[in-house]
């Protein structure tokens, strides 16, 4: 179990860890280069662990217009989102944003999926909100590193990651894991061709080596390390209780942001970090009766 519990806190340690990368990839080239260059390299990986591991999956056309919305929400707004929102905000600050995925993911099961939100999930949502109105109040601050239109657009991405989770759910277990995850990646590189093709002269910077390795890191980390190490672990370990690592997803960006950025944390993220965990494990702790 002790593998496991290593496995979960690393891909979320890691997801934590590319909102640095991130963000100085946005800063570097394009955002729809970025997003672009992610998916494909994702799709080339991808594609031989998939017929090694699963055989030769075919989804049906209902799996298949699944995935293609998992792509527009969870691969063409959330990177939109949270690359343009990196632009003008701190990666301290967009972590603590993420940290709100499990809450909006509760309020979107309620609305759409009609699940119902026990006291402790509303609580969670309540939490939530309160560690935005911490950043919010960082904004004040004169020296106050990230900006509110950034962080709003990092919790539109947010919102789609959110909706991606919520149409996984719909989708189930009707096609295995790593060809989901393939096929989503082949239909956010059809959706993000027209936007990366304007741009695509940009990509002379990837001659760089300090950017073509950023990108190959933020690509098999985020898009396939990531993803084996949750779905193995998931293996022996109870969803419920996975869900509690995805504190490593804030803990991991504010100290990558702070150690290898040099940005600066203050009291008052330190108070909105509090809240996005106590938040975060109130949302995901397995209570009783769960597996």
């Amino acid at each position: 179990m002790g593998i496991a519990y290593l496995q979960l806190a690393l891909s979320m340690a890691l997801v934590g860890a590319n909102v640095a990368v991130a963000k100085l990839l946005a800063e570097a080239l394009p955002i729809p280069l970025v997003a672009g260059l992610r998916c494909a390299i994702a799709v080339i990986v991808l594609l031989p662990l998939a017929r090694a591991i699963e055989g030769r999956v075919r989804p049906d056309a209902v799996a298949l217009r699944n995935l293609g919305l998992q792509a527009l929400f969870g691969t063409v707004l959330y990177n939109a989102g949270l690359l343009a929102g990196l632009r003008l905000t701190s990666a301290l600050e967009a972590g603590l944003v993420l940290a709100t995925l499990p809450a909006v993911v509760a309020i979107g099961g309620a609305a759409w999926l009609r699940e119902r939100l026990p006291a402790r999930q509303w609580a969670a949502v309540a939490l939530a909100a309160c560690g935005m109105g911490a950043l919010v109040l960082a904004r004040a601050a004169p020296d106050a590193g990230g900006s509110m239109a950034g962080n709003l657009l990092v919790f539109a991405g947010v919102c789609g990651e959110a909706m991606y989770v919520l149409l996984a759910k719909r989708l189930g277990a009707r096609v295995p894991v790593v060809t989901a995850s393939l096929w989503m990646q082949v239909f956010s590189v059809l959706l993000l061709l027209p936007f990366l093709l304007p741009g695509i002269g940009a990509a002379a910077a990837m001659a760089e080596p300090d950017i073509a390795v950023l990108m190959l890191f933020h690509s098999l980390t985020a898009s396939v390390i990531c993803l084996l190490l949750w779905y193995a672990a998931l293996k022996r370990v109870p969803a419920g209780m996975a869900g509690v690592f995805t504190a490593f997803l804030p803990a991991s960006a504010a100290l990558v942001a702070v150690v290898f950025l040099g940005e600066s944390a203050t009291l008052v993220h330190a108070a909105g970090f509090a809240l996005m965990l106590m938040s975060l494990l109130l949302a995901t702790w397995p209570g009783r009766g769960r597996g």
